[in-house]
């Protein structure tokens, strides 16, 4: 039996122009999840991630809290793993329903109630955008595939919408269960698959889902973020 670990990126830059890039809190967070791993002795036979920026940092920074800057050599990236553009997908939603544009000023809150407005729509094939919903499951098929490609267990960074997917894939889950478990994946949160390596989907299990147990300290509790 191998298993793998996926883990969300560490907090990115969301309001800035560059979203793909860890902010300074991302760092730490990633950083104290490496540090976790190895007070907990758990190491890894591969380190795998997309191919994004801010997924490479966050696996170079839980490697270098593991005390595993040398091996970084080991991490390779694939773009099965990316997230889906989901600045595409709600200028696409604000261009079939101009009137939920949040006003410049607006928090958090609006912009997540309006990206699962545009992912719903997205599932139900309303939006004009370069990967469809079908694609976008399709390439996460394809990134399983390659997660599952080896025996031991593996480290994969990615994001909260390529791992929703993947959850939903592997729980034969309803599309809206990827909205669901998207909105609520939080950064750098573990979560972890057990699976018979060479085997079928079908015999890749669950076994739990967005966990943060480097986070939950009560110095640390303002460092759970979403974005």
């Amino acid at each position: 039996m191998a298993e793998f670990f996926t883990v969300r990126h560490g907090q990115a830059s969301l309001g800035s122009e560059n979203y793909d890039q860890l902010s300074p809190l991302g760092e730490r967070q990633s950083r104290w999840l490496g540090e976790h791993f190895r007070g907990q002795g758990v190491n890894f036979d591969r380190v795998i991630c997309g191919d994004l920026v801010r997924h490479r940092q966050t696996a170079e920074a839980i490697c270098a809290g593991m005390g595993r800057n040398s091996e970084v050599s080991i991490l390779q990236c694939f773009a099965e793993l990316n997230e889906f553009d989901f600045q595409e997908i709600i200028s696409a939603y604000l261009r079939v329903s101009p009137e939920r544009r949040p006003p410049a000023d607006a928090d958090q809150r609006v912009f997540f109630s309006l990206l699962r407005d545009a992912m719903h729509a997205w599932i139900e094939g309303q939006l004009d955008v370069a990967e469809s919903w079908q694609a976008f499951e399709q390439r996460v098929q394809r990134g399983m595939e390659i997660i599952v490609d080896g025996p031991g267990r593996t480290l994969v960074v990615s994001s909260g919408g390529t791992i929703s997917m993947l959850t939903r894939l592997v729980l034969e889950a309803p599309a809206s269960t990827v909205v669901q478990l998207n909105m609520q994946t939080r950064n750098t949160s573990l979560s972890r698959f057990f699976f018979k390596s060479g085997k079928s989907r079908s015999s890749i299990s669950l076994h739990s889902f967005n966990h943060t147990p480097h986070l939950e300290h009560p110095e640390r509790q303002d460092a759970i973020t979403y974005g």
